[in-house]
Formats: C-alpha cells, structure tokens, sequence
C-alpha cells in the first residue's frame, strides 16, 4: 500500500500540511506512522478525498457526448493571430490549454474571464510515475 507523506498530501490536495493534521485529528484522513516515525496516510484514502474534494461548477453547457472529460473554468488567457489562437483555462487547479482557429474564438466570445467548458476526447492517455516501480512480485 502506497503511503504518503503529511507534507506531499497537503501538497496534492492544495492545502496546509496544518490542515492535513487537522483532517488526520478529526478523523477525515487516518493518520499512521511509517518506518522513520513520520506520519503518513494511505494513497487510496487521500486518492478518494481528492475526488470528493475536486468540485468543478456545474457544466450548464452539458449535452450528449461520447466525451466525459469536461471541465469548467474560466479564460485566463486568449492569443490570437489571423488565423490560429491559444486559449487557457484555469479549471479548478487544473490549467487546459486548446489551440483552435480564431474564427472559433470570434464566434464563441472567448475572452479573459469568460467561461467555458474543455471538453477533452484522446485516443491516448499517458500516465507516469515518480520513478519506475517494479510491479509487485517481480524483481
């Protein structure tokens, strides 16, 4: 079981290593002592709390879709030339950056401030690791 440092876990879930101890105190994480004494909580644990904690506002612009990654935010940024522009998003702690023409930028009234949707639909994810980890039982 993957065990995670008071320190990394705030960091993970954007807070105070104070208001995980706090969390750990009132029994919302469950606190535990590794080798070198330090405490530590379970990686599922702090997983499920960083889901239930992660609350986008509500897509109002919600339709049928094959796509299910969507996240709320709002413009923090528009570059724009004749042809092309760079939008960014800042969707809770999440910054998502979409390229697409700026004829679309016109049309849709994309500015900073504005909000919107990213809609994301990939053919490939590609998850890593802090360091390459053997899988259990093989050397």
């Amino acid at each position: 079981m993957t065990q995670i440092r008071v320190m990394d876990a705030a960091r993970f879930l954007g807070v105070s290593d104070d208001t995980v101890r706090r969390w750990i105190e009132a029994g919302t994480l469950t606190g535990q002592r590794d080798a070198a004494g330090r405490t530590v909580v379970a990686g599922t644990e702090l997983a499920a709390l960083a889901k239930e904690q992660a609350a986008l506002p509500p897509d109002q612009a919600a339709a049928g879709s094959s796509a299910r990654n969507r996240f709320v935010g709002l413009v923090t940024s528009v570059v724009m030339d004749k042809v092309m522009a760079q939008v960014e998003l800042q969707c809770g702690p999440h910054r998502v950056v979409s390229l697409m023409s700026a004829e679309a930028v016109r049309e849709l009234g994309l500015e900073p401030g504005s909000v919107a949707t990213a809609v994301v639909k990939a053919t490939n994810v590609i998850v890593q690791t802090p360091a390459a980890q053997p899988a259990k039982g093989r050397p």
